[in-house]
């Protein structure tokens, strides 16, 4: 049996969405579901469709040969992905172990379309949870002195296990524009505010001194620009002036948990498209 996802992006024009759903149906394939956009500002169309099919001699291989020249035709970028495939994962984290706890504990019971194959850190301190959930824990620090070789081991991990997607629960590490590059579009990161207001060192302090009453996270693509790569995923709370420094803290720790694995599972069910700097999230 086929069970496949269909994603494309291309130049909008008549006939693009005409053609795919005939493809499908000339290949005996059913539409479980199907979603598409038009973007007036940037003249491009999107469109993700989920599929089944059950036709005998069918094959994922098949499917993408014929479909090639209607991708051509379009203009297309389109990917292929088998749904039944879990999205082999890297997670990065430093020592705030609430954003991993929350993803370890949503991958053991299967809410989410990842497999975690390895954990890395610059810090030991939560070695203790990855041997807990029997993840593979990689120790790997960082200085201004050692920086190139500890992203180079960084990357060699990547490539030795295959890794298809990086997130980064709070990793408290800038990446460099090359690692940034090497990772565009499949690097996320979890930004301890709704929107990039409050940066660098105690941020919730930050938050208390100027009396805010919406406090959130912001889960979005890693690029060389810091905090400001695509955004996939918000999540807001609000707060009023009972609330302490560590309280704040410990409700952006709940939003940020929750709004990086909504993104998570938004690229592993292949719902985010890039358009330029922003992004398409079919939900």
């Amino acid at each position: 049996m086929i069970d496949q996802v269909l994603t494309l992006a291309c130049p909008d024009r008549i006939g693009i969405a005409h053609a795919v759903t005939g493809y499908l149906s000339e290949h005996e394939c059913n539409i479980l579901d199907s979603q598409q956009f038009g973007d007036a500002a940037t003249e491009r169309f999107f469109m993700r469709v989920h599929f089944d099919s059950v036709a005998d001699g069918l094959s994922a291989e098949r499917l993408r040969t014929d479909f090639e020249p209607i991708a051509a035709g379009f203009e297309m970028s389109w990917q292929l992905h088998d749904s039944a495939d879990l999205v082999r994962t890297l997670i990065l984290v430093s020592k705030f172990g609430h954003s991993l706890n929350d993803l370890l504990y949503r991958w053991r019971i299967g809410a989410l379309a990842i497999d975690i194959v390895a954990i890395a850190s610059n810090h030991r301190d939560l070695e203790g949870l990855a041997a807990a959930y029997d993840v593979p824990f990689h120790y790997l620090p960082v200085s201004p002195a050692n920086r190139d070789e500890q992203e180079a081991a960084l990357l060699e991990l990547i490539n030795r296990e295959q890794v298809e997607l990086v997130v980064l629960a709070r990793y408290m590490q800038v990446l460099s524009p090359t690692l940034c590059a090497e990772l565009s579009g499949r690097a996320i990161n979890i930004h301890h505010s709704f929107l990039p207001s409050f940066k660098g060192a105690r941020p919730y302090h930050q938050a208390y001194d100027r009396g805010v009453k919406l406090i959130g996270a912001t889960a979005h693509y890693v690029t060389s620009d810091l905090d400001e790569g695509p955004i996939i995923e918000q999540e807001v709370a609000r707060v009023d002036h009972a609330h302490s420094p560590a309280r704040l803290a410990a409700v952006g720790r709940d939003v940020e948990s929750v709004g990086l694995a909504r993104a998570v599972q938004a690229h592993a069910e292949h719902r985010v498209l890039l358009n330029g700097h922003r992004t398409i999230v079919f939900r």
